[in-house]
């Protein structure tokens, strides 16, 4: 019996088989809208030059948004020369494990509640509640350390974003005891 010669691959075959080779291609996409998102948002900040000074509150993202466009371009041109990313070799995930979600769930939770108090508590407790909680989600059983440590931290960031940064954080009722 002959064997039958192989079907030529249709239009829609010959597109599907494109897309798959340079699928990076969305992630491309991503960078642009994101780069086209922070700079229309820095753009369109209303501030002040005079009273900020040449580098002031825009100049950051204007450099992260027109970087995430370059970055976009010449990922775009790498991946339709044929470049390809490669898998991580280093890691040490086995990919045939399900996902953690408990540890997932339990880290988005410890942030939402971090966004819900940091109004009525301030800063300082609601980031060490956040700390305290992002360790516990991950493991650390520590509870002789880890409150302390979550403290510390909080109480560090606050007052470098605060008194340094000049960028005010809310303190909360604490802030009158400090």
């Amino acid at each position: 019996m002959p064997e039958t010669p192989p079907t030529p691959p249709t239009p829609a075959d010959r597109r599907r088989a494109w897309l798959r080779e340079h699928s990076e291609l969305g992630v491309c996409v991503l960078l642009l809208a994101l780069g086209t998102l922070v700079l229309t948002d820095a753009l369109t900040m209303d501030v002040d030059i005079t009273q900020r000074g040449p580098v002031g509150p825009k100049t950051v993202p204007i450099v992260v948004g027109i970087g995430l466009l370059v970055i976009a371009a010449l990922l775009a041109v790498d991946v339709l020369r044929g470049g390809h990313g490669e898998a991580e070799g280093g890691e040490d995930v086995d990919l045939s494990e399900p996902a953690d979600w408990r540890t997932v769930s339990l880290l988005a939770g410890v942030f939402l509640g971090a966004a819900v108090l940091i109004e009525p508590l301030g800063f300082p407790v609601a980031g060490a509640l956040l700390f305290w909680g992002a360790a516990f989600a991950l493991g650390s059983r520590r509870i002789d350390r880890d409150p302390l440590i979550a403290a510390v931290l909080s109480l560090t960031t606050y007052a470098v974003f605060n008194n340094l940064l000049g960028v005010p954080l809310p303190g909360g009722p604490l802030m009158g005891v400090l």
